[in-house]
């Protein structure tokens, strides 16, 4: 009779472990070492690369991308060759160091290889993007990349935002907008760092766009902020012989200020 009862309250148990799990949201991650180029001295920067839970500083085993790209002047360079290996944690990230040469707008984009997550039962593709504008030129931020599956358009300049702005953006998928979709927001606190929210339910934040697939938000401190706008895709992959779901993630990367007290005017 006691092993009667037990196996209940076991099975019980169980689903109350794993019911409070923690969800931790997936972010692909281009982090560059400086948002900005005004210095010569500082044109060398470094780029992180990861597939991580920014918020938790938590990672995840990313393999080599398909396509690492920089777009400058009109003009797209393959990277993929120059990314280095690098062990975070005893995950797999990868790393690039590039030299800004000139005054321009240079974006970083990436196609990753498709990642299974057994929890969601379904394949993550993720299209990250970042902007870095150098000696003052950052001309074409507000213009979309045909070469992107999905994307965040941006229409607050993305070189130019304080903490407690309203960034606005626009989501694409396949070139059109998509309107009621999720785009989850999380803070990166950076290296060896991890936030500390409130409640679980608070360490990604979610807004939905519009029926013309605009969303906006306003981050409430300063440093990275990652933008996940998130697809199901019309085709599916398989897993052990299974069709699988895709989820295609549109992800943008924006660096946002702390906003500088006034000085005296010379």
């Amino acid at each position: 009779m006691r092993k009667t009862k037990s196996l209940p309250i076991l099975l019980a148990a169980i689903i109350t472990v794993v019911l409070a799990a923690p969800a931790f949201a997936h972010f692909g991650m281009i982090i560059p070492s400086e948002p900005t180029v005004m210095d010569q001295a500082k044109s060398k920067i470094t780029l992180e690369i990861k597939f991580w839970h920014p918020f938790e500083n938590h990672g995840l085993n990313m393999l080599k991308p398909k396509t690492f790209q920089v777009i400058t002047g009109g003009k797209t360079t393959d990277l993929l060759d120059k990314l280095t290996e690098v062990k975070v944690d005893n995950f797999s990230t990868w790393r690039l160091d590039y030299t800004i040469e000139r005054p321009g707008l240079y974006v970083f984009v990436e196609e990753p290889q498709s990642y299974f997550e057994p929890a969601e039962d379904k394949f993550i593709i993720h299209y990250p993007k970042v902007y870095v504008d150098a000696y003052g030129d950052d001309e074409g931020w507000p213009d979309p990349i045909p070469t992107q599956k999905t994307e965040i358009v941006p229409l607050i300049k993305p070189g130019a935002l304080y903490a407690g702005n309203v960034f606005k953006g626009k989501v694409l998928l396949d070139g059109k907008p998509v309107a009621g979709g999720d785009v989850e927001i999380e803070w990166y606190p950076g290296p060896d760092k991890k936030g500390d929210a409130p409640y679980e339910s608070m360490v990604t934040q979610v807004a939905v766009t519009d029926e013309e697939g605009y969303f906006s938000y306003s981050p409430p401190v300063p440093g990275w902020w990652g933008f996940a706008a998130l697809n199901t895709a019309d085709y599916k992959l398989q897993h052990e012989g299974q069709d699988k779901d895709v989820e295609l993630g549109g992800v943008l990367w924006l660096y946002f200020h702390e906003f500088r007290p006034a000085v005296p005017a010379k």
